[in-house]
Protein backbone atom coordinates (compact mmCIF):
# COMPACT_ATOMS: atom_id res chain seq x y z
CA UNK A 1 0.00 0.00 0.00
CA UNK A 2 1.45 3.83 -1.10
CA UNK A 3 0.14 7.20 -1.86
CA UNK A 4 0.12 6.88 -5.70
CA UNK A 5 -0.04 9.61 -7.95
CA UNK A 6 -2.57 8.88 -10.70
CA UNK A 7 -2.53 10.50 -14.13
CA UNK A 8 -3.02 9.78 -18.15
CA UNK A 9 -3.80 11.86 -21.19
CA UNK A 10 -0.67 13.63 -21.90
CA UNK A 11 -0.67 13.45 -25.37
CA UNK A 12 2.48 15.01 -26.35
CA UNK A 13 2.54 18.15 -23.77
CA UNK A 14 5.77 18.45 -21.91
CA UNK A 15 4.49 21.67 -19.93
CA UNK A 16 1.47 19.98 -18.29
CA UNK A 17 3.23 16.81 -17.42
CA UNK A 18 6.07 18.65 -15.79
CA UNK A 19 3.37 21.10 -13.81
CA UNK A 20 2.18 17.86 -12.87
CA UNK A 21 4.55 15.73 -12.13
CA UNK A 22 6.04 18.99 -9.45
CA UNK A 23 3.01 18.76 -7.67
CA UNK A 24 2.11 15.09 -6.95
CA UNK A 25 5.80 14.82 -5.70
CA UNK A 26 5.21 17.93 -3.77
CA UNK A 27 2.66 15.88 -2.07
CA UNK A 28 4.94 13.04 -1.08
CA UNK A 29 3.95 10.31 -3.55
CA UNK A 30 5.60 7.15 -3.58
CA UNK A 31 4.53 6.03 -6.78
CA UNK A 32 3.41 7.62 -10.05
CA UNK A 33 1.11 5.47 -12.25
CA UNK A 34 0.37 6.23 -15.68
CA UNK A 35 -3.03 5.48 -17.75
CA UNK A 36 -1.82 6.22 -21.60
CA UNK A 37 -2.08 7.97 -24.06
CA UNK A 38 1.40 9.43 -23.41
CA UNK A 39 1.95 11.20 -27.41
CA UNK A 40 -0.62 13.36 -29.55
CA UNK A 41 -1.94 16.35 -30.38
CA UNK A 42 1.16 18.40 -28.88
CA UNK A 43 4.87 18.62 -30.18
CA UNK A 44 6.81 17.01 -27.28
CA UNK A 45 6.00 13.31 -27.72
CA UNK A 46 10.29 12.35 -27.27
CA UNK A 47 10.03 14.66 -24.11
CA UNK A 48 6.82 13.08 -22.31
CA UNK A 49 7.98 9.89 -23.70
CA UNK A 50 11.11 10.12 -21.45
CA UNK A 51 9.73 11.73 -18.33
CA UNK A 52 7.37 9.00 -18.08
CA UNK A 53 9.77 6.37 -18.62
CA UNK A 54 11.68 7.90 -15.98
CA UNK A 55 9.21 8.88 -13.38
CA UNK A 56 5.99 6.82 -13.78
CA UNK A 57 4.92 2.78 -13.34
CA UNK A 58 3.14 0.76 -14.22
CA UNK A 59 2.55 2.77 -17.56
CA UNK A 60 0.11 0.86 -19.93
CA UNK A 61 -1.07 1.84 -23.49
CA UNK A 62 -3.81 3.98 -24.43
CA UNK A 63 -5.50 4.47 -27.64
CA UNK A 64 -3.10 7.50 -29.36
CA UNK A 65 0.21 5.12 -27.53
CA UNK A 66 -0.90 2.73 -30.04
CA UNK A 67 -2.15 4.54 -32.90
CA UNK A 68 0.62 6.47 -32.90
CA UNK A 69 3.35 3.30 -33.01
CA UNK A 70 0.94 1.39 -35.91
CA UNK A 71 -0.87 -0.69 -34.00
CA UNK A 72 -4.11 0.90 -34.55
CA UNK A 73 -5.89 2.88 -37.25
CA UNK A 74 -7.46 6.01 -37.75
CA UNK A 75 -11.00 4.72 -38.39
CA UNK A 76 -11.88 5.90 -34.88
CA UNK A 77 -10.03 9.15 -34.16
CA UNK A 78 -11.34 12.86 -35.06
CA UNK A 79 -9.78 14.91 -37.83
CA UNK A 80 -7.25 17.15 -34.92
CA UNK A 81 -6.55 13.50 -33.61
CA UNK A 82 -5.37 11.80 -36.93
CA UNK A 83 -3.52 14.54 -38.25
CA UNK A 84 -1.78 15.31 -34.88
CA UNK A 85 -1.29 11.56 -35.06
CA UNK A 86 0.28 11.26 -38.16
CA UNK A 87 2.96 14.09 -37.41
CA UNK A 88 4.05 11.85 -34.20
CA UNK A 89 4.59 8.96 -36.22
CA UNK A 90 7.55 10.89 -38.18
CA UNK A 91 8.34 12.43 -35.16
CA UNK A 92 9.24 9.80 -32.43
CA UNK A 93 12.18 7.62 -32.33
CA UNK A 94 12.52 4.05 -33.04
CA UNK A 95 13.20 3.35 -28.94
CA UNK A 96 10.39 5.57 -28.34
CA UNK A 97 8.19 3.82 -30.53
CA UNK A 98 8.94 0.27 -29.46
CA UNK A 99 8.50 1.19 -25.94
CA UNK A 100 5.01 2.70 -26.83
CA UNK A 101 4.71 -0.54 -28.54
CA UNK A 102 5.05 -2.79 -25.72
CA UNK A 103 2.92 -1.17 -23.27
CA UNK A 104 0.47 -3.72 -21.69
CA UNK A 105 -3.49 -2.72 -22.16
CA UNK A 106 -3.97 -2.89 -18.53
CA UNK A 107 -2.15 -3.11 -14.89
CA UNK A 108 -2.88 -3.54 -10.87
CA UNK A 109 -1.31 -1.08 -8.54
CA UNK A 110 -2.63 -3.76 -5.72
CA UNK A 111 -4.56 -6.78 -6.17
CA UNK A 112 -7.80 -4.64 -5.56
CA UNK A 113 -6.80 -1.54 -7.77
CA UNK A 114 -6.98 -1.64 -11.88
CA UNK A 115 -5.93 0.36 -14.69
CA UNK A 116 -7.26 0.58 -18.16
CA UNK A 117 -7.51 3.54 -20.55
CA UNK A 118 -10.97 3.25 -22.41
CA UNK A 119 -13.33 1.02 -21.15
CA UNK A 120 -12.36 -2.70 -19.57
CA UNK A 121 -12.43 -4.44 -22.77
CA UNK A 122 -11.89 -1.36 -25.29
CA UNK A 123 -9.33 1.01 -25.50
CA UNK A 124 -11.12 3.38 -27.32
CA UNK A 125 -14.12 3.61 -25.47
CA UNK A 126 -15.46 6.80 -24.00
CA UNK A 127 -16.76 6.00 -20.29
CA UNK A 128 -18.95 9.08 -19.69
CA UNK A 129 -22.20 8.02 -18.03
CA UNK A 130 -23.60 5.48 -15.59
CA UNK A 131 -24.74 3.13 -18.36
CA UNK A 132 -20.94 2.91 -19.49
CA UNK A 133 -19.69 2.51 -15.89
CA UNK A 134 -22.73 -0.62 -15.33
CA UNK A 135 -21.27 -2.41 -18.37
CA UNK A 136 -18.26 -2.16 -17.36
CA UNK A 137 -18.05 -2.76 -14.08
CA UNK A 138 -19.73 -6.15 -15.54
CA UNK A 139 -16.33 -6.69 -17.27
CA UNK A 140 -13.85 -5.75 -14.43
CA UNK A 141 -15.77 -8.38 -12.15
CA UNK A 142 -15.42 -10.79 -14.91
CA UNK A 143 -11.81 -9.86 -15.64
CA UNK A 144 -10.17 -8.79 -12.80
CA UNK A 145 -12.79 -10.62 -9.80
CA UNK A 146 -10.78 -9.41 -6.84
CA UNK A 147 -10.77 -5.47 -7.93
CA UNK A 148 -12.69 -2.64 -6.34
CA UNK A 149 -10.95 0.00 -7.80
CA UNK A 150 -10.80 1.15 -11.30
CA UNK A 151 -8.52 3.88 -12.73
CA UNK A 152 -9.72 4.82 -16.43
CA UNK A 153 -9.42 7.76 -18.50
CA UNK A 154 -9.76 8.77 -21.98
CA UNK A 155 -12.49 10.73 -21.51
CA UNK A 156 -10.43 13.89 -20.05
CA UNK A 157 -13.02 14.73 -17.49
CA UNK A 158 -12.19 13.98 -14.00
CA UNK A 159 -15.34 11.68 -12.57
CA UNK A 160 -15.51 9.52 -9.87
CA UNK A 161 -18.80 7.05 -9.64
CA UNK A 162 -19.73 4.63 -6.76
CA UNK A 163 -21.46 1.39 -7.58
CA UNK A 164 -23.24 -0.62 -4.92
CA UNK A 165 -25.02 -3.90 -5.57
CA UNK A 166 -26.90 -2.63 -8.74
CA UNK A 167 -26.39 1.19 -8.65
CA UNK A 168 -24.34 3.62 -10.34
CA UNK A 169 -23.40 7.00 -8.60
CA UNK A 170 -21.54 9.83 -9.54
CA UNK A 171 -19.86 11.33 -7.14
CA UNK A 172 -18.61 15.68 -6.23
CA UNK A 173 -15.11 15.76 -7.19
CA UNK A 174 -13.90 18.06 -4.44
CA UNK A 175 -12.28 17.82 -1.25
CA UNK A 176 -10.84 14.48 -0.06
CA UNK A 177 -12.83 11.77 -0.55
CA UNK A 178 -13.54 8.44 1.58
CA UNK A 179 -13.64 5.05 -0.83
CA UNK A 180 -15.70 2.77 1.27
CA UNK A 181 -14.47 -0.96 1.25
CA UNK A 182 -17.55 -2.42 0.43
CA UNK A 183 -18.56 -0.38 -3.00
CA UNK A 184 -16.70 -0.89 -6.52
CA UNK A 185 -15.60 2.99 -8.05
CA UNK A 186 -14.37 3.94 -11.47
CA UNK A 187 -12.31 6.80 -11.47
CA UNK A 188 -11.09 8.99 -14.37
CA UNK A 189 -8.00 11.58 -13.02
CA UNK A 190 -8.59 13.90 -16.39
CA UNK A 191 -6.35 14.25 -18.79
CA UNK A 192 -3.09 16.54 -17.88
CA UNK A 193 -3.45 18.11 -21.80
CA UNK A 194 -6.11 20.79 -21.40
CA UNK A 195 -5.07 21.76 -25.15
CA UNK A 196 -8.62 20.77 -26.21
CA UNK A 197 -10.72 22.78 -23.62
CA UNK A 198 -11.39 26.53 -24.00
CA UNK A 199 -11.31 26.78 -20.12
CA UNK A 200 -8.52 27.86 -17.64
CA UNK A 201 -5.35 25.51 -18.96
CA UNK A 202 -4.86 23.09 -15.79
CA UNK A 203 -3.16 19.70 -15.55
CA UNK A 204 -5.88 17.45 -13.89
CA UNK A 205 -4.22 14.45 -11.89
CA UNK A 206 -5.36 12.68 -8.94
CA UNK A 207 -3.92 11.29 -5.38
CA UNK A 208 -5.03 8.17 -4.25
CA UNK A 209 -3.94 6.91 -0.96
CA UNK A 210 -4.48 2.97 -0.67
CA UNK A 211 -3.72 2.72 3.10
CA UNK A 212 -5.81 4.98 4.14
CA UNK A 213 -8.36 4.52 0.95
CA UNK A 214 -8.88 8.26 0.08
CA UNK A 215 -8.81 10.12 -3.07
CA UNK A 216 -7.84 13.32 -3.71
CA UNK A 217 -8.36 15.30 -7.43
CA UNK A 218 -5.70 17.76 -8.05
CA UNK A 219 -6.07 20.73 -11.08
CA UNK A 220 -2.49 22.58 -11.90
CA UNK A 221 -1.49 25.18 -14.05
CA UNK A 222 0.99 25.06 -16.54
CA UNK A 223 2.05 27.66 -19.71
CA UNK A 224 -0.56 26.61 -22.06
CA UNK A 225 0.78 29.47 -24.36
CA UNK A 226 4.15 27.54 -24.48
CA UNK A 227 2.64 24.48 -25.59
CA UNK A 228 0.28 26.14 -28.20
CA UNK A 229 3.07 27.76 -29.74
CA UNK A 230 5.17 25.05 -30.40
CA UNK A 231 2.05 22.66 -31.27
CA UNK A 232 1.29 25.67 -34.11
CA UNK A 233 5.25 25.48 -34.92
CA UNK A 234 6.14 22.10 -35.60
CA UNK A 235 2.73 21.45 -37.43
CA UNK A 236 0.50 19.60 -35.01
CA UNK A 237 -2.85 22.32 -35.31
CA UNK A 238 -5.28 21.47 -38.04
CA UNK A 239 -5.55 24.43 -40.22
CA UNK A 240 -9.36 24.82 -41.53
CA UNK A 241 -8.65 23.97 -44.90
CA UNK A 242 -7.21 20.91 -44.18
CA UNK A 243 -9.72 19.53 -41.79
CA UNK A 244 -12.39 20.21 -44.98
CA UNK A 245 -9.62 17.63 -46.61
CA UNK A 246 -9.98 14.83 -43.74
CA UNK A 247 -13.51 15.14 -43.64
CA UNK A 248 -13.95 14.92 -47.46
CA UNK A 249 -11.69 11.86 -47.33
CA UNK A 250 -13.66 10.31 -44.45
CA UNK A 251 -17.12 10.67 -46.49
CA UNK A 252 -15.92 9.41 -49.71
CA UNK A 253 -13.66 5.96 -47.34
CA UNK A 254 -17.47 5.64 -45.99
CA UNK A 255 -19.33 5.66 -49.71
CA UNK A 256 -20.28 2.31 -50.76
Amino acid sequence: MALYGILGDIHGNREALSAALAALEHRGVERIACLGDVVGYNADPEECVALVRRRCAPVIAGNHDLIGVGRLGFRRCSNNAEYSLRRTRRALSRESSAWLAALPPSATLEEAVVLVHGGVRDVQQAMTNPAHIRENSAFLRADFPAARVCFFGHSHEQRIYRISDDSVEELPTHGQILLRQADTYFINPGAIDASRKRSRKLAECALFDSRAGTLEFLRVPYDGAATEAKAAVFGYRLTPFTDRLYSLKRRLVARP
